[in-house]
């Protein structure tokens, strides 16, 4: 489980296909460096920060939980499953890019964003960009079933970054993007045309799906 609080954009340092799959290793010392900005902050006599990933955990890449398969030192690797790549813009990752990276969820944090569950449905496209002063505004074609699972003020998440829906349209969506979001993600270089990972509010869709079934 995750928050839609993307951590770090991260570089992609090999995306490499085999057997039908995909493997991507990451640099991930962007995340090391906030762990020790965290253990610093908290003052001398605190606790060393915790590992940076272990083998087995959970890691939202570009909205898509994933599992780390390998570490060596800030580099992780994961294995991406045909029906993943069928479903995400992961296919598309190549060396040299980079992915909005958040690690999951413990017990007792703060929610900040909302409940992501990493479960990708499908993808997107960008179908506008409008610079404004203090805001970036999106417009995403998301296609009529998705638009219709969201709400106007709710929450949505955008390659793994927790949005408020700003507009809705029959088969769009417009967010707007703070300059805070901006720095800390790769939502800033999208452009018109540009495919995303979406996934509806979790929430919601439980409700729409227990209203429909009663019907």
């Amino acid at each position: 489980m995750f928050t839609g609080i993307v951590e770090a954009a991260c570089p992609v340092l090999e995306a490499r296909d085999g057997g039908g799959a995909r493997r991507l290793r990451l640099d991930l010392a962007a995340l090391a460096a906030l762990d020790r900005e965290a253990a610093a902050a908290d003052g001398p006599g605190t606790a060393p920060p915790a590992a940076l990933a272990r083998l087995g955990d959970s890691v939202a890449v570009d909205g898509v939980c994933l599992t780390v398969a390998a570490l060596d030192g800030t580099a992780a690797a994961f294995d991406v499953v045909p029906e993943t790549l069928s479903r995400t813009t992961l296919g598309a990752l190549a060396a040299g890019g980079r992915v909005n990276v958040e690690r999951a969820l413990r017990f007792g944090d703060r929610v900040d964003g909302h409940l992501v569950q990493g479960h990708v449905e499908g993808t997107g496209t960008v179908r506008g960009r409008e610079e404004l002063p203090g805001e970036l505004r999106l417009t995403v074609g998301c296609g009529g079933a998705f638009a219709r699972r969201c709400l106007p003020k709710g929450s949505v998440t955008v390659q793994g970054v927790s949005l408020t829906v700003a507009a809705l349209g029959e088969d769009t969506f417009t967010v707007a993007l703070v300059p805070h979001t901006l720095e800390r993600t790769t939502l800033g270089d999208l452009e018109s045309g540009d495919a995303v990972n979406l996934e509806a509010d979790m929430i919601g869709q439980w409700v729409l799906r227990a209203v429909e079934q009663t019907r």
